[in-house]
């Protein structure tokens, strides 16, 4: 029995290239058979915009891809640990490793750290690229696939209350009293919470206080007729700070970013446990991927004469494919307040590693 965690240098290496290649494959094929099925349900809105044509659709792949690849890559890691496994026992590579003294973790060592050197890639992937992605994506789509506004930082589907009345915007530009909102809609309602006037711009200024709209088209819903206004100058209660706190999107932020919006949100009074939620997942999110060789690893034990791999594989299916379930009912769960948030991030992942811990040595033969 070797007391080292780790099998020999060259054990170790051939597993995690097993494992790497496999993993990679997986991802791939997800991910084009995904963005397939999205762009053709995306490139009819897209080309609806007079102007766009095939450059358009490719910058829309160049953005939904890496939103795809973080999503599925935790995925990608468990159906690639099953794969690799699988063929080791079927190969009977597994029964040699063992009867060579190895434990069922020691075979499972270069995986797991393999899955942990993509758990790290997978965390640095998500705050460098498919943030911004996000971002540039839903200023994108707010828009309609017309050209983005030149903003420091564009924000989308904007909707606010200023008492009984309502201000809409596609998207907003610029920052501080700076700030521009694109594509407005406000409606004034009555005691009775009945809308009776309808304002609709493509832009909004900041006057300090509220928001002018230019020449904007009203709509008397008493009188139901229709006029164009110069101007018009309404939700004086909305103010830019009000705005940036109440429009904090936690997939279009790294983490540093959304500390800090976290930090203005709860300085001004309003409930943070949804962000505060989305900023401890996105630790515990990336570190999944290091769950799965676990979660997988029944496959890798048992005689594959016996009959029975296929239904360790399916075992080790389901235990993965039950804690991206748990995982997400959790999240919703610390989104409305039901757990704590770091317990709505974190307790999926340990739970699932207690079970998965329990099932390799109670199924090891």
């Amino acid at each position: 029995m070797q007391l080292e965690f780790f099998p020999s240098r060259s054990l170790t290496f051939y597993l995690a290239r097993l494992f790497v290649t496999r993993i990679f494959a997986v991802l791939i094929m997800l991910v084009l058979v995904l963005q397939v099925l999205d762009l053709l349900g995306e490139s009819g809105d897209i080309l609806a915009h007079q102007g766009n044509g095939q450059m358009q659709l490719l910058y829309y792949v160049t953005l939904r891809a890496p939103q795809l690849v973080a999503r599925f890559l935790p995925y990608s890691v468990l159906l690639a640990t099953i794969i690799t496994l699988a063929t080791l026992n079927q190969n009977s590579e597994v029964i040699s490793m063992k009867a060579a003294g190895l434990s069922a973790h020691q075979v499972l060592a270069p995986l797991i750290l393999t899955a942990l050197v993509i758990s790290g890639f997978s965390f640095a992937f998500n705050e460098r690229v498919v943030t911004r992605a996000t971002a540039t994506l839903d200023a994108w789509a707010a828009v309609d696939y017309g050209p983005i506004p030149k903003a420091t930082g564009p924000k989308a589907n904007l909707y606010l209350a200023d008492g009984r009345d309502l201000l809409l915007a596609q998207s907003l530009t610029g920052e501080g009293n700076a700030l521009t909102l694109n594509g407005v809609t406000f409606y004034r309602r009555d005691a009775n919470d009945m809308i009776v006037e309808q304002l609709r711009a493509d832009r909004a200024t900041f006057m300090n206080p509220g928001w002018k709209l230019d020449r904007p088209v009203r709509f008397d819903v008493v009188n139901t007729t229709t006029s164009r206004l110069a101007f018009a100058t309404v939700a004086p209660g909305i103010t830019p700070a009000k705005i940036y706190i109440s429009k904090v999107d936690a997939d279009s932020q790294d983490i540093f970013t959304l500390a800090g919006s976290i930090n203005a949100v709860h300085e001004a009074g309003r409930r943070t446990t949804a962000l505060d939620a989305a900023w401890w997942h996105k630790l515990s999110g990336p570190l999944s991927s290091a769950l799965m060789p676990l979660l997988g690893a029944v496959a890798a034990f048992g005689l594959a004469r016996s009959g029975a791999l296929l239904i360790r594989a399916v075992i080790g299916m389901s235990l993965g494919f039950a804690y991206f379930v748990f995982d997400n009912a959790a999240l919703a769960m610390g989104n409305f307040g039901g757990y704590p948030p770091f317990i709505a991030a974190w307790a999926p992942f340990l739970l699932f590693a207690l079970i998965g811990e329990t099932v390799l040595i109670r199924t090891e033969e």
